[in-house]
């Protein structure tokens, strides 16, 4: 599936890259592993786990979650 789509001021963009880089990287602060996702401008949730492999997980499910949502607001814009 070809990812890269054209906003509606011309520019071509790439929505994996997009939805990678709502993500922050993931941190240690003290005993937890902590990212956060941004979803809007005004909402950014953090999430924070006790294991580095459960985090890098969760992180990957919520990047594609996030990816499939951009394409579905840019398939919205399209059509209406």
């Amino acid at each position: 599936m070809n990812n890269i789509i054209e906003t509606n001021f011309g520019k071509k963009v790439d929505i994996t890259r997009m939805a990678n880089g709502s993500a922050s990287n993931i941190t240690k602060q003290g005993a937890f592993f902590v990212f956060s996702i941004r979803l809007s401008a005004d909402d950014v949730r953090e999430y924070s786990f006790t294991n580095r492999d459960r985090a890098v997980s969760m992180r990957q499910v919520l990047v594609s979650h996030m990816e499939q949502r951009l394409i579905q607001e840019t398939k919205k814009r399209a059509v209406g």
